[in-house]
């Protein structure tokens, strides 16, 4: 079964989630701040990670970059997940180690999309974001 990690603050956000990913067969694995997401990650050892970019304790970028650094877990899908939605936080979030870049709120068939293809090991592909939209609320 493919397991994905979730590291979410925002407990309702978090919930979502994990109920959503886990109709469609997911496992999931929830951590409610970066330092715990690193730790889930190397005992883990998730097919994909969410990555929230503010946290407590160490936040997203922070989380990401480590992850990506060690040689044991950088292979790891991380999607950056964020109410940020300018074009420079896409590409802050590229530049901190993230694979892909999803908004808040989350339109879950997009992020879907996003999941999917990074788990077949192709970069996230720009025509993800032509797939039709449900929003989630």
């Amino acid at each position: 079964m493919t397991t994905i990690l979730i590291v979410e603050d925002n407990e309702m956000n978090r919930d979502m989630l994990s109920r959503r990913l886990k109709r469609r067969g997911y496992e999931v694995l929830v951590a409610v701040d970066g330092e715990m997401g690193i730790e889930l990650a190397r005992t883990k050892a998730p097919d994909l990670i969410l990555m929230d970019m503010s946290l407590p304790v160490i936040d997203g970028w922070e989380a990401t970059g480590r992850l990506k650094a060690d040689a044991d877990l950088k292979h790891i899908p991380i999607i950056a997940l964020t109410a940020h939605a300018m074009a420079t936080d896409r590409e802050k979030a590229i530049e901190a180690g993230c694979d892909d870049y999803d908004t808040k709120p989350i339109e879950l068939t997009r992020l879907l999309a996003k999941i999917v293809t990074l788990l077949l090991g192709a970069p996230s592909l720009p025509h993800a974001a032509s797939v039709p939209i449900r929003r989630i609320s």
